[in-house]
């Protein structure tokens, strides 16, 4: 999953996720904005099924104005039949079109229909992010490769990247201390170590790992949970801008 937006505004931040949360990640921010829990038009199971795919959340009380700042989501990054690093890379560069359909046993390459061959600065993306359940069970040592291989191409590409967005949409039910209350999430000993543990395992610094709760079975808005998003989203943001001042 990808976030973009025009360069003049705001950079194109880009998350890729593994391996599930980002849609999940994306209605919540969508909620958040809008000041209510909503199932957006904006959903819909296209990325699952390995489509490049954009999203724009429009702003509260006015449904024709957009947020400057889109996401743009991708298929899991996962063992088998997950995306394949050379797309994330390529997509990083702005190449890969808009309803491309990736395909695990096939990378993108030029001359290929989904393949942009000149990328506008809007077609960059800027920020890259991973989304991993708190919960989920622990990451393969070949996925792990794989994100450590992206995450130095894109440090090579000069990307503001790896801002990674952490421990959601389950953290609440990952350690006793938030299920409790949320707002002991940085008091979690066991959240800590699964921030240590990742960093170490992909050589992200602890400080780019945030934790998020995304809305899942609410009705109404809370706002500890609104905290942790827009914190997760603000770092996002200030990273593009980082990247974006480099272009002007």
């Amino acid at each position: 999953m990808w976030i973009k937006a025009g360069h003049q505004t705001c950079p194109n931040p880009s998350v890729w996720t593994w391996p599930a949360g980002k849609s999940s990640f994306i209605k919540s921010v969508c909620s958040v904005i809008q000041g209510r829990v909503t199932t957006p038009a904006l959903t819909s199971d296209k990325s699952c099924n390995g489509t490049y795919e954009t999203f724009k959340i429009r702003k509260e009380g006015n449904p024709e104005t957009f947020c400057h700042f889109v996401f743009n989501d991708v298929m899991d990054l996962k063992d088998g039949d997950g995306i394949c690093a050379e797309d994330i890379k390529l997509a990083l560069g702005g190449h890969v079109k808009e309803g491309y359909q990736f395909k695990p046993s096939s990378p993108l390459s030029p001359g290929d229909p989904g393949y942009n061959p000149r990328p506008s600065a809007d077609d960059q993306v800027h920020v890259l992010v991973c989304v991993l359940s708190a919960d989920s069970a622990e990451i393969t040592d070949s996925v792990l490769k794989k994100m450590a291989d992206i995450r130095e191409a894109a440090s090579e590409l000069g990307k503001q990247v790896n801002l990674i967005s952490s421990q959601g949409p389950h953290i609440d039910s990952a350690c006793p201390e938030t299920k409790k209350d949320l707002k002991n999430v940085y008091k979690s000993q066991q959240l800590k170590q699964k921030v240590k543990d990742f960093s170490a395992a992909v050589g992200v610094p602890e400080n780019y790992i945030f934790p998020v709760k995304n809305y899942s079975d609410e009705t109404d808005i809370n706002d500890d949970v609104n905290t942790l998003i827009l914190s997760a989203l603000r770092q996002m943001i200030n990273l593009g801008d980082n990247f974006s001042e480099k272009l002007i």
